[in-house]
């Protein structure tokens, strides 16, 4: 089997990626949910004709005259004034509080002589000033907010204000993490002279909860058959939709997943991405259980995850865009030598910007798919396509923000 493209590679991991079930709950829990159906109004917002501002609402006729107008009564925010405004008069009025019948104005209380006759103006008002209308936000039956929105602070005040107090999401797909190699340890634990600390488990659960996940770390299991076949039973059981092994996706005589998943019933998607770094990626199913088999090298892990898992686990969501291209057009801060056959993702900082406002931006020295270092201090990853040219300083290119 060849080097399969990047975007070939992402089309064949999302096709068929159904939404997870619908389950309904609190709106005090729905931030960083997906929105299984589409929302509608209850209400109509605002309800009434409101005032935006402190003040007096007034008939605008009356405003002109420079005379004291009576005060009939006052409206704060949550009791309405029960009578109406006619000729010569005037209700204090407070922001959000309706506005009274009779009157179409309201002249705020800077502009307003207060004494034993009443109130004066200072100044005229036209009709509606300082009047939100019913219905200005929105109106009872809208539909506001879409099946497969991110539900982000913004929208969860909506859907708030919509009048929902619990509302329809998708279940959060069960991501379940299996970390493989005699070598690895947790931290924390002591380790051998010949072990290292296991990071990108960590790395690649943040991924899977960032994009919506529920992610489940199964631990480390050792290079042998009975202990993978073990953290792959045990992510069956726990009705994982998708099951991540990191390391071991390659063709060594270490290399175990693949044959442990193979012999388990995995139907083999693919094993190799023309990328760099991540070339040794895993994709097939188990049953209704996908399997994403990521590089060890830490950088490699969270490269793929971003590119493939991210985007699974937003499908699983039910959001139509998952497969958006998530790169944004940049500007070389220096020249670039000409690439390969493999599809490179050069770790880069963001310098400033050029004239038109893009981002510049520069290569770190050293690119190694185990320098956990200069991938944290990256800002992004540029894309060099197979066989780019070289590039000079000033060119555009493309990124994705890290």
């Amino acid at each position: 089997m060849g080097l399969l493209l990047v975007e070939d590679a992402l089309s064949r991991i999302l096709a068929g990626a159904e939404p997870t079930e619908t389950e309904f709950v609190a709106l005090a829990a729905a931030a960083g949910r997906t929105l299984a159906r589409d929302l509608a109004a209850t209400r109509t917002q605002p309800p009434f004709p409101a005032s935006s501002m402190d003040g007096y609402a007034a008939r605008a006729a009356d405003l002109s005259a420079g005379r004291a107008l009576k005060v009939i009564g006052e409206a704060p925010a949550g009791r309405a004034f029960a009578g109406r405004v006619g000729p010569g008069e005037a209700v204090r009025i407070f922001t959000g509080a309706p506005v009274p019948e009779g009157a179409d104005t309201i002249f705020l209380q800077e502009y307003a002589i207060r004494d034993e006759a009443g109130v004066t103006p200072t100044a005229a008002e036209a009709p509606g000033r300082h009047i939100r209308p019913a219905g200005l936000d929105f109106a009872e039956g809208d539909v506001l907010l879409r099946a497969g929105r991110r539900l982000d602070p913004r929208a969860v005040a909506l859907a708030a204000a919509m009048g929902h107090a619990s509302i329809p999401v998708r279940r959060r797909p069960k991501i379940a993490l299996l970390a493989t190699g005699d070598e690895l340890v947790r931290p924390g634990e002591a380790a051998r002279p010949d072990q290292i600390v296991a990071s990108n488990i960590f790395a690649v659960a943040g991924l899977a909860e960032a994009a919506g996940g529920e992610a489940i770390d199964l631990g480390i299991a050792t290079d042998d058959f009975p202990a993978l076949e073990r953290g792959i039973a045990q992510a069956e059981a726990l009705g994982a939709d998708v099951i991540v092994t990191l390391g071991g996706a390659s063709v060594g005589d270490h290399d175990l997943v693949q044959s442990a998943l193979t012999a388990r019933g995995m139907e083999l998607g693919f094993w190799r991405v023309a990328m760099r770094p991540g070339k040794p990626l895993i994709f097939g199913r188990l049953g209704r259980t996908r399997i994403l088999g990521l590089p060890g090298n830490p950088v490699s892990a969270i490269v793929c995850g971003r590119l493939f898992l991210t985007p699974l686990v937003r499908a699983l969501c039910g959001d139509p865009e998952a497969g958006r291209d998530p790169s944004e057009p940049a500007t070389l801060a220096e020249a670039l030598p000409a690439n390969d056959k493999r599809q490179d993702y050069v770790r880069v900082r963001i310098t400033g910007r050029d004239a038109h406002g893009l981002p510049l931006v520069a290569q770190f020295p050293r690119q190694d798919s185990s320098m956990l270092r200069v991938f944290a201090e990256a800002d992004a990853l540029l894309i060099r396509p197979p066989e780019a040219p070289a590039a000079s300083a000033g060119e555009t290119v493309r990124i994705i923000r890290l």
